[in-house]
């Protein structure tokens, strides 16, 4: 079987290795941007998708590379605690957690991906673009044809035996080829700001903490230290009116600007604006997902990652479901099973997508402004512990990273 991968992203880098990993040895990466570097800026590894890395054999290099997560915290807008949990080995998972800067985890996959399948197994400058009848759902729909554009256009048939991954993000021209009526993906009317700045270590040196009220948020966690501590930090809120045209990731904003909407977040353990205004840089993009989709499978096309399932940057599981994704596809493609694929994955992300429509676990910050939108002195009397703790459990299970689920779940790693 050929399998041809749309996409270098984490999701395709990640699909690359896991289906080598099983016994795919006719695998190519085609990926849009003429040279992958190392763009971006901090994303979360949970111990799920950390466990697949793991067991890809990376675990030394993702170490060398992020912050092991210690906790995750919830305060509101004053600076006040709602909710803290320990996260990764901390809180008795077999894998930790980490927080990583996207670009350097990318071109750690795309350094194994040339070890492991060859340089040839990676092509940059080469856009994927769908020919011939839209394919329904089934295995026994019409094939498609691809065409690579790059200096000129080449046209790779896909056979009845091969495969095309799409996995080429939320603006995916394979997801578009399966459903060319569904138009632009939905923006929330709120308005994310991101950067990294250098600053002191904060809490236990390394804690992810969100403050808000369910509609202003400030999030933060380290992604390096050592002699200085760079902080990642995402800075959210509604804009009034208007509309926005396609998202684009890299927008440029201006630091100050955005600090203003946070003037008076000062906590005792964090400067909020002095975060932000401390940024070399920062960009701007609309809060966007995907609604989900009825199925992912169609004749030799599947979906993977953002392609397939989208969600809001809620509990910080979009990188993390697209490692999942590709475990989960390479195993059940070693099978003769791609339909298990779509059958085990689909309806997990469904229901992460509609929970973090939700607010996912971070609804707790909106109940405790809800309830006490002027703060409050004891948290018990406003979201009480057995609330608190349910909402996190919750999230978990359905994220598919329970912590006993997890440590004792059979492992996705097969032999073709």
């Amino acid at each position: 079987m050929r399998v041809v991968i749309a996409g270098g992203g984490i999701g395709g880098l990640a699909t690359a290795l896991s289906l080598h990993a099983a016994g795919f040895e006719d695998v190519v990466v085609h990926e849009a941007a003429e040279q992958i570097r190392p763009l971006g800026v901090g994303v979360n590894l949970l111990p799920h998708a950390v466990r697949e890395l793991t067991e890809l054999g990376l675990a030394d290099r993702l170490a060398g590379i992020g912050v092991a997560t210690a906790e995750l915290a919830y305060f509101n807008r004053y600076g006040t605690p709602i909710w803290s949990e320990p996260r990764g080995l901390d809180a008795g998972y077999a894998w930790p957690q980490y927080s990583v800067h996207r670009g350097r985890l990318q071109l750690l996959l795309l350094e194994a991906v040339v070890e492991r399948l060859g340089a040839h197994a990676v092509r940059t400058g080469s856009r994927v673009a769908l020919t011939g009848d839209v394919p329904r759902a089934g295995a026994d729909g019409p094939r498609v044809g691809v065409k690579v554009l790059r200096a000129g256009t080449d046209e790779v048939r896909i056979g009845a035996d091969d495969l095309l991954v799409g996995a080429d993000g939320i603006r995916s021209a394979v997801r578009a080829h399966l459903f060319p009526d569904e138009g632009p993906p939905p923006w929330n009317g709120l308005v994310l700001w991101r950067g990294t700045t250098y600053g002191d270590p904060f809490l236990t040196g390394r804690s992810m903490i969100m403050a808000g009220d369910g509609t202003q948020k400030f999030v933060a966690y380290p992604i390096a230290t050592g002699e200085r501590t760079l902080i990642n930090w995402i800075a959210e809120r509604p804009v009034d009116g208007g509309s926005w045209g396609p998202a684009d990731w890299n927008r440029p904003a201006d630091p100050a600007e955005v600090a203003g909407h946070f003037a008076d977040w000062r906590f005792d353990w964090l400067d909020v604006p002095g975060i932000i205004t401390g940024a070399e840089a920062a960009y701007e993009y609309p809060m966007v997902d995907r609604d989900p989709l009825p199925y992912w499978t169609a004749g030799n096309v599947t979906l993977l990652g953002d392609a397939a399932h989208a969600m809001y940057p809620i509990g910080s599981n979009g990188a993390s479901q697209a490692i999942v994704d590709a475990r989960v596809l390479a195993c059940f493609l070693a099978r003769g099973d791609l339909a298990g694929y779509e059958a085990n994955r689909r309806p997990v992300t469904t229901a992460l997508q509609l929970s973090n429509r939700r607010m996912g676990p971070e609804v707790v910050m909106k109940l405790a402004h809800d309830r006490a939108p002027g703060g409050f002195d004891d948290v018990e009397s406003v979201v009480p512990l057995a609330e608190r703790a349910g909402i996190a459990a919750s999230y978990k299970r359905t994220a598919g990273f329970d912590p006993v689920a997890l440590n004792e779940r059979p492992s996705w790693s097969v032999t073709r």
